[in-house]
């Protein structure tokens, strides 16, 4: 799966919601709750990195990824915003 693939269906999740989706209940709870969740994620990344090897940090960081587009979703900045600011910053 390619990450603009995820982002896609995160923002489908928010535009079309169902009672079943984990993602549509991060939306529905807030700003505050899904950055609660990408600070939890960043927290067990690290504590998987001082550790806990590489499958342990693979699934981390994969957790952490999904909550950070979740994040974009909700502020509407896009990947392409994000590649575009790192673009900006290799020159």
């Amino acid at each position: 799966m390619k990450i603009i693939d995820l982002y896609e269906t995160i923002l489908d999740r928010k535009q079309n919601p169902t009672a079943a989706s984990y993602t549509a209940q991060l939306f529905d709870a807030g700003q505050d709750e899904i950055c609660k969740k990408v600070g939890e994620e960043a927290i067990e990344v690290i504590i998987a990195a001082k550790g806990q090897g590489k499958q342990r940090i693979i699934e981390e960081i994969s957790d952490l990824t999904y909550h950070v587009l979740v994040l974009m979703v909700q502020n509407q900045v896009t990947p392409n915003d994000i590649l575009g600011e790192l673009e900006q910053r290799h020159k």
